[in-house]
């Protein structure tokens, strides 16, 4: 029987899904078939609407061998495994002539946990164990949380936390999950054969497709015990948030708060002497703390020194005498010591490696409102770590509808471990870059509106052109306003003085959960939409509800930002422009995210207005336009309330 094409194989898929095929994702289709084939990696840039999921995920099945699919977000995992694939693996089976299998992996603390359930938490004061389900007021909210999660594992299939609606607070959830170093194993445990979380490995390890996130996928490759099964093709959707999930991973954070957990967790277990040292330790680096002022730390001041290594070392005589003492008034011993060497191997580790001060790792202060001062490092960078790990021993697919920044697929590439396109060298991984397109046309369906004549936004104080601007941009709208801005404080601001000039319905942010206000704002057209990062990249509202996203300034990495200012430096150091490479880069990631919330559908019609005359006149401003879609674009603000207008009286002629 000759082999399926794969034409015919992406018509059956899309034609499953209820979708429309496009020349792009026939394109796109290809192009993945041949790096697979010739174990290659490739970037592709597919805009919305192109049905990039299909795009891989038809030419991945076809091969046979088993992929792993990591995306950013909750809400793709859901749609790949709850929508394309099951679809998808039902129009390919009668023409492959098999089934291919799937699962979703994610990490151990997303799962809840039978021993946590029934056995309670190891408590942290004097008196044993500590159950959450008795020492909590069944009227509270963590109280309820608690009973209906109890009711909720005896009838989940999954144990996945995702499956639980309506979700609960991360508190109310700790107190039936562990995290993987708390995790007493399946051969030690008791509820060991029927445990969530191993289930889900073993599914994993059946399955031709394995849909995973990439946090899981950098923990699989920093840590180098495989989480992940064996797979010869990876594909990382969303792959423009790819670098901030792995760094995120790759930091470490000593806070005095989770130092006193560590050190009443281990009290029990281990001698007097040993004990005494990690709080005496404890101590020290809580009193140095509270004088801690946020910002980079170059060297490690002298004090610190000593107090991170008295933790280090204390921490490591914990370790060492936790293996062996025996406590009988400790219940469920095991779980107990196994939570307490979680939180001492952490210190532990944390401590040691800002003692040994890698060159290429930076370390610096925080300090929140709420939770108080936090010593923090992270890499430098994660791109040789991706080189080496992502792409030496499999085929790499990467995608997302923003990855051609300034024009090419270069800068993303840097930050990959890759080497400009085209590269030759032995120890060099081999890409290409593809971009698909888009369906849609940009220049007839959007605006790109550059509000050159308002001040230069500085670093605080108030706007008030900035303001009057919007206010008169959103009444020509009629509402249907997405705003976007760089800060919190901005959107409160925004939002405040709004409601206080507009007859307009303002939702904000923080105010009400992300998935209530999206569905809100796109229920009703007048309604306007304020936040910060979240919204730029994370809401799909197609249709009239959002004619008008406007940006209130360039979204450049915080000058005090001890992490992006050091990358900078270093690419300064080493001969390169830091602006462009990081905070250009930076810059125009989130500027195209967010510009491709306008428009969703063929039918979207509206304006993005970037109320930051630096993207017009800065030098930098044609990389930035260069990185948006291919709107039309204006500076002429009484064009563009016409425009306004017009898309919202047309809007309203037909009833939206």
């Amino acid at each position: 029987m000759t082999k399926p094409s794969l034409p015919d194989l992406l018509h059956a898929a899309v034609t499953a899904v209820g979708g429309v095929e496009r020349p792009g994702q026939v394109t796109m289709a290809e192009a993945v078939a041949e790096a697979v084939d010739d174990n290659s990696h490739l970037l592709v840039q597919a805009g919305t609407g192109t049905g990039k999921s299909l795009g891989y995920l038809v030419p991945a099945l076809a091969h046979g061998e088993r992929v792993v699919v990591a995306t950013a977000t909750l809400a793709l995992q859901r749609q790949l495994v709850e929508r394309d694939l099951p679809r998808t693996v039902e129009a390919l089976h009668p023409l492959l002539r098999r089934r291919p299998e799937f699962a979703m992996l994610k990490g151990r603390s997303n799962y809840l946990c039978l021993h946590r359930l029934h056995e309670g938490v190891p408590q942290e004061e004097e008196d044993g164990l500590f159950d959450p389900f008795e020492a909590a007021a069944p009227t509270s909210k963590l109280g309820k949380d608690l009973l209906r999660m109890r009711d909720w594992a005896d009838e989940t299939e999954t144990g996945d936390r995702d499956d639980l609606t309506p979700g609960v607070s991360d508190r109310a959830w700790a107190q039936i999950s562990v995290s993987s170093r708390e995790c007493l194993g399946a051969t030690k445990c008791a509820y060991g054969a029927e445990c969530f979380a191993e289930a889900a490995r073993e599914r994993a390890k059946l399955a031709d497709v394995v849909v995973t996130n990439h946090a899981l996928l950098a923990i699989d490759a920093i840590e180098g015990a495989p989480v992940l099964p064996q797979h010869e093709v990876l594909i990382v959707d969303e792959a423009h948030e790819l670098v901030s999930r792995v760094t995120g991973v790759a930091t470490g954070e000593l806070t005095p708060g989770q130092v006193n957990r560590a050190v009443r967790r281990a009290a029990k277990l281990v001698n007097e002497k040993a004990a005494d040292a990690l709080q005496t330790a404890s101590e020290t680096f809580e009193r140095l703390m509270e004088l801690a002022l946020p910002g980079r730390l170059e060297e490690i001041p002298e004090d610190l020194g000593y107090a991170l290594m008295a933790l280090r070392d204390a921490a490591r005589t914990v370790i060492s005498a936790l293996g062996s003492t025996r406590d009988k008034s400790v219940q469920d011993e095991d779980a107990v010591r196994k939570q307490a060497l979680a939180s001492v191997e952490n210190i532990h580790d944390v401590a040691e490696r800002i003692t040994q001060g890698s060159e290429y790792d930076v370390v610096w202060y925080e300090r929140h409102d709420r939770f108080g001062a936090s010593l923090r490092v992270a890499p430098l960078s994660v791109s040789g770590l991706l080189r080496e790990k992502l792409f030496s021993e499999r085929s790499v697919v990467l995608t997302s509808a923003t990855l051609k920044l300034g024009g090419d697929f270069n800068g993303v590439g840097a930050s990959l471990g890759l080497a400009p396109e085209g590269t030759a060298g032995d120890d060099l991984p081999q890409w290409k870059g593809l971009d698909v397109g888009s369906p849609f046309d940009y220049p007839k369906q959007g605006i790109l509106y550059v509000a050159r004549q308002l001040a230069t936004p500085g670093r605080e104080g108030s706007r008030g052109d900035m303001m009057d601007e919007l206010a008169e941009l959103v009444e020509a709208a009629g509402g249907r306003t997405l705003g976007l801005f760089s800060s919190m404080r901005g959107a409160q601001a925004a939002a405040e003085e709004l409601r206080g000039r507009l007859d307009k319905p303002i939702l904000l942010q923080g105010e009400e959960t992300l998935g209530e206000l999206i569905k809100s704002f796109a229920a009703d057209p007048e309604t306007c939409l304020f936040g910060t990062l979240s919204l730029w990249q994370g809401v799909d509202v197609p249709g009239p509800s959002c004619q008008l996203v406007v940006m209130d300034r360039i979204p450049f990495p915080r000058p005090d930002d001890p992490l992006m200012s050091a990358r900078q430096k270093a690419v300064e150091e080493a001969g390169g422009n830091g602006f462009m490479a990081v905070a250009a880069t930076h810059a125009a990631l989130l500027l195209a995210q967010g510009a491709g919330r306008l428009v969703r559908a063929t039918g979207d019609r509206g304006v993005v207005a970037v109320l930051d005359p630096r993207l017009a006149n800065a030098r930098y401003g044609s990389y930035l336009r260069a990185s948006l879609p291919d709107f039309w674009y204006t500076t002429d603000r009484n064009q563009v309330r016409r425009s306004l207008a017009a898309i919202d009286a047309s809007a309203k002629a037909d009833g939206k």
